[in-house]
């Protein structure tokens, strides 16, 4: 920052260039794609599929519209796009809508230069402050979005008839930047008509002020498909106005699923209690969101978003902390006993749909269940369990739970050797007593779903037995 112009004259011997901002953008874009590296990190499972269409957007200097149902990252990619601005931008000092010092609009800043000529004093501003948003509401307003008559302006002298007066809004403050609408579809069909010179001639009108402030604005908005088509609607001249219209999606595949829940996620460990996430125990979650995805139970139209897997995630470890804490432990892996817990944290982020009543939580039940049956079968083969069910047919009893200790289910090692291997398969050779305790409890509860054992349960305790 010492370094740089603080007058238009230092300015012009700096040799800057002024360029509109969707250039700017383009040409940081290209540099980006011709090295190899992504637009902006953070943003998982869209390699192929929305960011090709996004960089085609971007090089083609298009305003942009992401359709998406909820949780689907439109707003992270949004918000991520000031990365391909420059570092920094030179305004007019005083500015309020960011004035080009080369082609000032405002008459703050047209008035400027016409009396200081390069004596004029430049500001610099970050690319984060060349940011703008609004989520569209039914009350938002034109005022709001591009500007009103400022009553005290009006009351300090000025006449209504002076350009001084006006009080900008959002989007002229965010001239030379990035604007984006959130859920526009909200936004009532008379104020997305303020948007249409936005949009293609480039210009904002206030009241009946016979000005034009020819903006420089890449504008951006975010629908989800429902309200896109039911809820709300966009006017069609405004529809054609955005260049590109981008479909997100969920991750494709538990894989993807499970590396956002891992980027996501926050750490539940506390002090010096340690919690870890078995891998297999991840995959239960990410595979519950996947189910639920396809499941005609579940609303489909409303969605289900991976902040559904970023929140049963840290649900199963806070409840695993929770049971560490109270029996002294420094260790803890989540067990199979800990998915109760996710009740809470799935009820609020997907909408049943049955003919009866009260059967929301017996369908989330099954869903578990589903989830835990398809990552047994991939994880664990027939082979590796074969000799563990016929000890289980000759009498031996395992118990499980909340209350049950991590020695205790360890123990079990010594009377079934057999679950020696699947166990050690699952936890990766780490043989510490919370992690085999885990995978003890995931195989049997895997062989009860799979119908080769039976299931007594009885508050937070299980009893494991021979068919």
């Amino acid at each position: 920052m010492t370094q740089l112009a603080n007058t238009l004259g230092e300015l012009r011997d700096s040799g800057w260039e002024s360029v509109p901002v969707k250039e700017e953008i383009r040409r940081n874009a290209v540099h980006k794609i011709a090295a190899g590296e992504p637009l902006f990190e953070g943003v998982l499972g869209y390699e192929d599929t929305v960011m090709p269409q996004l960089e085609n957007a971007l090089l083609a200097g298009h305003d942009i519209i992401f359709l998406g149902e909820r949780g689907q990252a439109k707003t992270r990619i949004i918000r991520s796009l000031t990365g391909l601005l420059d570092e920094w931008m030179p305004i007019i000092a005083g500015s309020e809508i960011n004035d080009d010092p080369y082609a000032p609009v405002s008459k703050h800043g047209r008035d400027a230069v016409a009396e200081l000529g390069d004596r004029t004093p430049i500001t610099w501003v970050n690319r984060d402050e060349r940011f703008g948003e609004k989520l569209a509401t039914p009350d938002t307003s034109i005022a709001d979005l591009i500007g009103e008559v400022d009553p005290i302006k009006v009351a300090e002298g000025r006449y209504l008839s002076d350009e001084l007066t006006l009080h900008y809004g959002l989007v002229p403050r965010t001239n030379r930047g990035i604007f984006a609408i959130n859920e526009i579809p909200d936004l009532a069909e008379r104020i997305q008509v303020g948007l249409l010179n936005v949009l293609e001639e480039r210009d904002v009108q206030i009241r009946g002020y016979k000005i034009r402030l020819p903006l420089d604005v890449m504008l951006l908005a975010s629908a989800n498909p429902d309200d896109y088509t039911n809820r709300g609607r966009i006017i069609s001249p405004l529809k054609d106005r955005f260049g590109s219209q981008i479909r997100t999606h969920y991750p494709l595949d538990v894989a993807t699923e499970v590396d956002i829940m891992r980027q996501e996620s926050r750490s539940p460990s506390v002090g010096d209690v340690r919690v870890t996430m078995p891998d297999y125990m991840e995959e239960v979650i990410a595979t519950l969101s996947h189910l639920a995805r396809a499941s005609a139970h579940v609303n489909q139209r409303s969605g289900v978003s991976v902040r559904l897997s970023v929140s049963n995630g840290e649900v199963l470890a806070a409840n695993a902390l929770r049971r560490a804490l109270r029996a002294g432990e420094r260790e803890v892996v989540p067990r199979v006993c800990d998915l109760g817990a996710i009740a809470a944290s799935t009820s609020g982020k997907i909408e049943i749909e049955s003919l009866e009543e009260g059967r929301e939580g017996a369908i989330l039940e099954n869903l578990v269940r589903s989830a835990l049956l398809t990552v047994y079968k991939e994880r664990v083969t027939p082979d590796q369990v074969r000799e563990v069910i016929a000890a289980f047919d000759e009498g031996v009893v395992a118990h499980t739970g909340q209350d049950v200790s991590s020695t205790d289910l360890v123990a079990l090692l010594e009377s079934v050797p057999a679950l020696r291997a699947p166990v050690l398969a699952l936890t990766g050779g780490n043989e510490s007593p919370p992690a085999v305790a885990a995978a003890v409890e995931f195989v049997l509860e895997g062989l009860h779903l799979s119908k080769r054992l039976n299931k007594d349960s009885s508050g937070a305790r299980a009893t494991y037995r021979g068919r």
